[in-house]
């Protein structure tokens, strides 16, 4: 990972948990000063506690690592509202319809925030017959290019990936009103309303 375990974490989720450090180290199988050492920055626990840690203090092994707890605050199941992640390293995308900590490749990944297109990134959108036809005037390098497309109205999402030196175009089966977005290895993501 990127980073490691906080104390800031292990002590914000031992207190919501109502436990003292005496009893998290009873549970851990270390002495309270060791539990003291975390907390406070002065020591981290070794590798081999993480996974019993993450238990004692009832959240994830990735939440634990990420200092940021997961809850599902999804109430309404509209993939409107769904995130976009991409690994830096392989070029992995993830989806998510809610909150949710992600790793990849040893990175935590945060969602992605779209922009509007500036003059490099117009997607264009023609409709043909019963399907959108989105294109992009841009690079296609193995430098710089763009990596997918999604079409994503309010029950679903669509992916196509991209690769270098292909064009930048693909064929959504129309679907209703929602949003297109085109990624940029170097840019980033742009998004338009249909």
């Amino acid at each position: 990972m990127n980073q490691y375990v906080t104390g800031a974490m292990i002590k914000r989720l031992r207190e919501e948990k109502k436990i003292t450090q005496q009893q998290l180290a009873e549970i851990m199988n270390v002495s309270d000063k060791a539990v003291s050492k975390w907390e406070t920055g002065r020591g981290y626990p070794d590798i081999t506690l993480i996974e019993p840690l993450a238990e004692a203090l009832g959240v994830s092994v990735i939440e634990l690592f990420s200092g940021e707890d997961v809850v599902n605050t999804n109430k309404v199941s509209n993939m409107l509202h769904a995130s976009i992640y991409v690994c830096p390293i392989c070029g992995n995308v993830i989806q998510s319809t809610g909150n949710v900590a992600l790793s990849c490749c040893g990175v935590t990944l945060p969602a992605l925030e779209a922009e509007e297109p500036d003059g490099e990134h117009q997607i264009k959108i023609e409709t043909i017959e019963d399907e959108y036809y989105v294109s992009l005037n841009h690079p296609m390098t193995k430098e710089h290019y763009i990596s997918f497309f999604v079409y994503r109205t309010g029950d679903r999402i669509e992916t196509v990936k991209l690769y270098p030196e292909g064009n930048a175009e693909c064929r959504f089966f129309r679907r209703g009103r929602g949003e297109v977005y085109a990624y940029c290895n170097r840019h980033g993501l742009f998004r338009t309303n249909l």
